[in-house]
């Protein structure tokens, strides 16, 4: 029996402890937060997001710690960072619905996420979170007007889209009828000067031809000629040998 007194006992004081050293763990939770919020409110922001990250030490799983570091760091526009914490409090929607005031927290949470996603020109996913704000939270005029406006540049963003991808459409059209049109060119320029070399041709063939009559009538001519010339030259000695006979008859 007495080792069972003394073994309660020691549960007892190990209880005792543990809730000693949680206490102690909130408290400086909440001293941290407590000077972060104070920082926040003077705008020193990265001050605060020092002592916020000093409550997330204490407590990585604090649900304010991580909500007001995630303000912090957008306050300083560390987007990414910011969205970082922003993605870890909405892991936790059902238990934060819980309660009022987590239901209202994460709705400013979703706001936030949604002017993030504005600023990255992302308007899509930004009208979905402010959808979600909106759903926690349908009175926040703020949140409304934010949608209403992510809504309009998303349509504006498709628009251009649209009109982007037909000009790059109509481009690639317009260089293909270009590439057309400029092997049509030259098919008709090669086309002229096979023509143009045939016709040629054609014009030097009769000259080429009348050249050729031109050298065969001078050909036949000068044949006459020396035919000509070489009867004459026959009939002049035949006459010159006749002359000489009648010499010689003459004489006997």
């Amino acid at each position: 029996m007495k080792l069972i007194r003394k073994s309660i006992v020691c549960v007892a004081v190990l209880l005792s402890g543990n809730m000693l050293s949680s206490a102690f763990a909130q408290k400086a939770e909440r001293k941290h937060v407590r000077e972060g919020n104070e920082l926040y409110k003077t705008e020193k922001y990265t001050e605060a997001e020092v002592a916020y990250r000093k409550s997330l030490d204490v407590n990585p799983r604090s649900i304010e710690g991580t909500y007001n570091l995630g303000n912090s760091l957008y306050k300083q526009d560390k987007l990414k960072e910011a969205a970082e914490q922003y993605q870890l409090l909405a892991g936790q929607e059902a238990k934060m619905k819980e309660t009022p005031e987590g239901k209202a927290r994460l709705a400013e949470i979703y706001h936030n996420m949604g002017n993030i996603s504005m600023k990255g020109k992302d308007y899509a996913q930004s009208v979905e979170a402010y959808k979600q704000s909106l759903r926690l939270n349908p009175k926040d005029d703020e949140t409304r007007y934010n949608l209403a406006l992510a809504q309009k540049l998303l349509h504006d963003q498709q628009n251009q889209q649209n009109e982007d991808q037909n000009q790059d459409q109509n481009e690639d059209k317009k260089e293909d009828q270009d590439k057309q049109d400029q092997q049509q060119q030259n098919q008709d320029q090669q086309q002229q000067q096979d023509d143009k070399k045939q016709d040629k041709t054609q014009e030097q063939q009769p000259q080429q031809q009348e050249q050729m009559s031109k050298d065969n009538a001078q050909q036949m001519l000068d044949a006459f000629l020396q035919d000509e010339k070489d009867t004459q030259e026959k009939v002049k000695k035949a006459q010159a040998q006749q002359q000489q006979r009648r010499r010689t008859d003459k004489e006997w």
